[in-house]
C-alpha cells in the first residue's frame, strides 16, 4: 500500500551549544525531544553529543553507538536527524542517522570533509553516490552536511525531495554565507529545507526552516525553532514554477 504524503508537518530544528561532557549533551537532546513531543521531525546540529573532539575520537564513537541505543528507544512515531561520530572498521566517519519507530531507517556519511577544520586528517570520507532522495511515510527526504551544502553537484543529487535536512557545525565567520546558501537551495530544488546548526560561541547559529519560496523561521536566541512544513506550498511552487 503505497503512502500518502501528509498535507502539512510539525518540525523542530535544534540550536545548543556542545559541552565538553558528552552525557550531558545527550541529556539536553532527550529533554529538547520531551519538549517538542508533539513535533513530527526533529533535526539537531552536526556532531551535537561529541563536537569533534579529536583528541578523543575512539571514546566519541563508543559514546556515540551507545547513545544511539538510547535514542533509539526514545524516538517512536517521530523523525530524529543527527549526525555521530561513529567507526567503520579502523576508520572514522561523520554519519547521519534518521531515527524513527525505534530504528535507523537512513544513514548517510559526510563526503565532503572540510579541510580548514582538519577533518580530512581524522575521518573517512564517505561515498557520493549515497546522497540521494530517501522516502518516509510518502514524504521525500534528502541530507546534506554542513559543508556539503557549498558543492553545486550536490543540490542536484537531492532533487526531487520534498525536504532537504541540513545538521551543520557552521562558524559565525562564514554566517552569511550559510544563510545565502540554504534559502537558495530551498528555492532552486523548490522544497522545504530544515537547518539545524551549533550555538557554540563561534558558530553561526542561523538555525531555520526555510519553504520553497525563500520565507525563513529562524531566531539565533532560541534552543529550538518550530514551524509547519506544509507540503501544498511544495505543489503550488512546483506547478507554478515548471523547471523544465
Amino acid at each position: 500500500m503505497l503512502s500518502r504524503t501528509p498535507k502539512t508537518m510539525e518540525a523542530a530544528v535544534l540550536q545548543f551549544p556542545t559541552h565538553i561532557r558528552y552525557q550531558e549533551n545527550l541529556d539536553k537532546l532527550i529533554e529538547l525531544i520531551g519538549i517538542h513531543h508533539d513535533k513530527q521531525i526533529i533535526v539537531a546540529s552536526e556532531v551535537c553529543l561529541t563536537a569533534y573532539d579529536y583528541e578523543h575520537l575512539e571514546t566519541a564513537a563508543m559514546f556515540s553507538v551507545n547513545a544511539l541505543k538510547t535514542l533509539k528507544k526514545e524516538i517512536n512515531e517521530q523523525i530524529l536527524v543527527l549526525t555521530l561520530i561513529l567507526k567503520e572498521g579502523e576508520e572514522f566517519v561523520n554519519q547521519a542517522v534518521v531515527i524513527h519507530r525505534h530504528r535507523v531507517v537512513h544513514r548517510q556519511n559526510k563526503v565532503k570533509l572540510f579541510k580548514l577544520g582538519d577533518e580530512d586528517l581524522y575521518f573517512q570520507a564517505g561515498r557520493e553516490k549515497k546522497i540521494k532522495p530517501f522516502e518516509i511515510d510518502g514524504v521525500k527526504y534528502a541530507l546534506l552536511i554542513c559543508f556539503e551544502l557549498r558543492f553545486k553537484e550536490l543540490w542536484k543529487r537531492v532533487e526531487g525531495a520534498d525536504i532537504v535536512i541540513v545538521p551543520a557545525r557552521w562558524g559565525k565567520l562564514r554566517k552569511q554565507h550559510l544563510e545565502i546558501l540554504s534559502r537558495a537551495l530551498a528555492v532552486m530544488n523548490q522544497c522545504y529545507l530544515l537547518l539545524s546548526n551549533s550555538a557554540d560561541s563561534d558558530m553561526a547559529r542561523s538555525s531555520a526552516i526555510i519553504a520553497p519560496n525563500g520565507d525563513a523561521v529562524t531566531d539565533d536566541s532560541r534552543e529550538a525553532i518550530a514551524g509547519t512544513v506544509d507540503f501544498r506550498e511544495i505543489k503550488k511552487m512546483r506547478r507554478y514554477i515548471v523547471m523544465d
